[in-house]
């Protein structure tokens, strides 16, 4: 995009979630992009911790795009108010049929792998296919996530993260098994896929790494595996309670 247009916008975000932050990568992305090309970056930063970080950001742009003070408090307030409007609240906590007969699987991971067509679709469409129940970890209700999470930790910072370990701790009992979907080399992932396999015993959980050299059918392979350990549980769980 360097030669094909004036600006490239690179926000980078810092903390979406007063008192946490988000992993390195999104933290150093403006930075990286600065230093390894030679473009116009107009820069964006999100940070929640700084009192009204938005509007002085947007003033900063702005500025870089020689607009006065006045000009880009009224573009700010003006877009602010029709963001608001066309805002749609709705209800993403899912709520699981404990009565179905159903193999009910947790998909845990960020949001941006969960419902990527060639990360998590892979996985979420397979279960689907074979009538299982699929829950998203980013589903979980914000009011749970912080006494969930502390139930299995009381030192992560990193809000992706939180999500993922409150919606394993919360579904635990819930679910037949936990499916961990990360991206090859993610720092905070590699340590919360090791905490969540050591701590959750009670169910099986699997990982699953993806990276660019990742084929379909090796995924979908252990998929099989795993749904056929989980329907043997099942099994043995329904024939020893009769």
């Amino acid at each position: 995009m360097k030669n094909r247009c004036d600006y490239i916008l690179v926000p980078r975000l810092f903390c979406i979630k007063k008192n946490e932050q988000v992993c390195t990568n999104f933290n150093a992305l403006y930075d990286l992009v600065n230093n390894l090309f030679d473009v116009k970056i107009i820069n964006y930063n999100v940070n929640l911790n700084t009192f009204n970080y938005r509007l002085c950001e947007f003033i900063k742009m702005g500025k870089m795009l020689g607009c006065t003070y006045k000009d880009s408090y009224k573009a700010y307030k003006s877009a602010l108010e029709y963001s608001n409007s066309k805002r749609i609240h709705k209800e993403v906590f899912q709520k699981i049929n404990l009565n179905s007969k159903n193999l009910k699987v947790l998909v845990a991971g960020h949001s941006y792998n969960l419902h990527d067509e060639l990360i998590g679709k892979i996985v979420s469409v397979f279960l689907k296919k074979n009538n299982i129940t699929v829950i998203y970890s980013d589903r979980i209700e914000n009011t749970l996530i912080d006494s969930e999470c502390k139930k299995l930790s009381t030192d992560i910072h990193w809000t992706y993260n939180k999500e993922m370990v409150a919606s394993v701790n919360y579904y635990k009992d819930k679910v037949d098994g936990i499916i961990l979907i990360s991206s090859f080399p993610c720092g905070p992932d590699s340590l919360i896929d090791e905490l969540i396999s050591r701590k959750i015993k009670n169910i099986p959980v699997i990982t699953l790494v993806f990276e660019d050299l990742n084929s379909e059918a090796g995924v979908i392979t252990r998929l099989e595996s795993f749904i056929d350990i989980i329907k043997n549980l099942k099994e043995k769980s329904y024939e020893k309670s009769n």
